[in-house]
């Protein structure tokens, strides 16, 4: 194993966030695509349906050819496609070439995340949650900016100005090729590595993947669930100032940010699956204050439940990787890609509770998920391979 390496980890982690900006960029810039083609809500639905299913459902696949041998070209072209497509996304006016955009933009991103995970692990040394913790900042970091940014660009200058964000891919390149052969050599040392360790995996390492990947999907339910529908309760429920709304979304997105990188931290002391039960044990007790309090002590349940909700993103990339060490890239895939955006497509789910029992409802239905997560984490072993720290 190489030497923990903070430089190439906050390189990796600043193409992550890159990455994740057009990713995140979605979301906010759909009303202005619809509005620019005249889309009906449906066709408007359906360009968010592909960019979920291109950037996360297929994630294990890059995973999976890239444990088959290194590929770290994956690296820069996932980055720059992603950025590419997106840029696209603005200058056309034809439906069909804005969908193929999206899902060009969007294989980008899945093909950035597997390889991303894998390379980071080559740099962990003996603090491999603190390590991914900062790989996986990022990504978090990157979601949380990407609608000021994107907005500011739209409001100022219009949607036309949008490809200006493609400078940000342009950027990293060269960085990335300053670090270039390091991780050649550490993707060649890993692969030799693995031909000559091959072995099946252990008995019930399928099984506890499994759980792990479940308990991924229901914090992605819960953080997805919050996203979509606080906007919907404080904003048309609640008739509060859309503002304030905001405040609170961006509270939980900050802190989340914030949660990802002190989680790693602690959990390389603390132990990997301790950490985790902890995390969701926490969040579960403070999700019902939601609908308790008001005011500036609202904003710091979101804050808290942000923190500690998002804290167990890395260790939970970590465990998996643990579990099946010869498959980094696929388990990175499953739980970073996969899992996450299964748990954002569940909010469909939310939707129909919401359509027939009102948005409190579906608020407070949010509530299991994390319940959920926790009782499920319960059950994750030691299977074979993985030793619990």
């Amino acid at each position: 194993m190489n030497k923990f390496n903070l430089k190439i980890l906050l390189m990796l982690s600043l193409g992550h966030c890159i990455t994740d900006l057009y990713q995140g960029s979605m979301p906010v810039i759909l009303p202005f695509l619809k509005a620019k083609l005249d889309l009906s809500y449906t066709t408007a639905g359906l360009i968010l349906i592909c960019s979920n299913l291109s950037s996360s459902i297929v994630q294990p696949v890059f995973g999976y050819f890239s444990d088959r041998e290194a590929k770290p070209w994956l690296l820069p072209a996932g980055c720059f496609c992603a950025g590419l497509g997106f840029s696209l996304m603005a200058l056309t006016s034809n439906y069909a070439l804005l969908l193929a955009s999206v899902l060009f933009s969007g294989l980008g991103v899945a093909a950035y995340h597997p390889e991303g995970f894998k390379t980071a692990s080559f740099f962990t040394g003996n603090r491999p949650a603190a390590a991914m913790s900062i790989f996986s900042m990022g990504g978090n970091l990157g979601f949380a900016l990407a609608p000021l940014l994107s907005l500011l660009i739209v409001k100022h200058y219009g949607l036309d100005y949008l490809p200006a964000m493609m400078f940000l891919a342009l950027a990293f390149l060269p960085l990335l090729f300053i670090f270039w052969k390091r991780i050649k050599t550490a993707g060649k040392s890993d692969t030799c590595a693995r031909k000559k360790e091959s072995a099946p995996a252990p008995k019930g390492a399928f099984a506890a993947l499994a759980i792990v990947v479940s308990v991924v999907v229901m914090r992605a339910w819960t953080q997805f669930g919050l996203l979509s529908y606080v906007p919907f309760y404080y904003i048309d429920y609640l008739k509060e100032d859309p503002l304030y709304a905001g405040q609170l979304l961006t509270a939980f997105l900050v802190c989340g940010v914030v949660g990802t990188l002190t989680g790693g931290q602690i959990a390389d002391r603390l132990g990997h699956k301790k950490t985790l039960v902890i995390s969701l044990a926490i969040s579960s007790v403070i999700f019902p204050f939601i609908f308790l309090t008001e005011g500036f002590a609202l904003v710091a349940v979101f804050s808290m439940l942000g923190f500690f909700l998002v804290s167990s993103f890395a260790v939970t990339i970590v465990i998996a990787q643990k579990i099946l060490p010869n498959k980094v890239g696929m388990v990175s895939g499953l739980t970073a890609g996969f899992a996450i955006g299964t748990g954002g497509a569940g909010v469909t789910v939310l939707g129909v509770i919401a359509d027939l029992y009102g948005v409190p409802a579906a608020m407070h239905c949010i509530m299991i998920f994390p319940v959920a997560g926790l009782i499920l984490s319960l059950l994750i072993k030691s299977p074979g391979a993985y030793t619990e720290s």
